[in-house]
């Protein structure tokens, strides 16, 4: 595996018996078994398809589309290489974000003590706020308070 980006696939051993002289010329003989080594996989059906580049003897680049059963398949390897991967010190970074300054179309809110002026509220004198709207008829010519 000695690929920075990429698959290891690892097969049965009744699998590669069955496949005989077929799969030979792709297979990697290492010390943790056999297994073909490919830059891209696709397991979204009942075949897996392993897409392996290489060149050919006179330095042209070919991409061969390897395709097994899924049951043929005992494991697969990722061999990625992703330094940004894992436990790693990651960087702090700053929770406070900077909003933009409001334009000319942004209404201005109120300070406190004007939107409690206009609603009635007395300060601290105790006395309840005025309320600014009419009560609303409930519909049946009764507007009592008992209903």
């Amino acid at each position: 595996m000695n690929e920075a980006n990429g698959y290891a696939v690892f097969f049965f051993p009744q699998a590669l018996e069955a496949l005989g002289e077929a799969i030979k010329p792709y297979l990697q003989e290492g010390a943790i078994g056999a297994h073909v080594l490919c830059n891209a996989i696709d397991t979204s059906g009942s075949l897996i398809e392993m897409t392996m580049r290489g060149n050919t003897g006179d330095s042209k680049l070919v991409v061969l589309e390897l395709m097994v059963p899924v049951s043929m398949v005992r494991m697969i390897v990722s061999t990625q290489s992703d330094e940004l991967f894992g436990f790693g010190p990651r960087l702090a970074i700053d929770p406070l974000v900077v909003l933009p300054a409001a334009g000319a179309a942004t209404a201005a809110v109120e300070a406190p003590a004007a939107a409690a002026a206009s609603a009635g509220v007395q300060g601290q004198s105790g006395q309840p706020p005025v309320a600014s709207t009419p009560a609303a008829s409930t519909g049946d010519g009764d507007d009592s308070p008992e209903g």
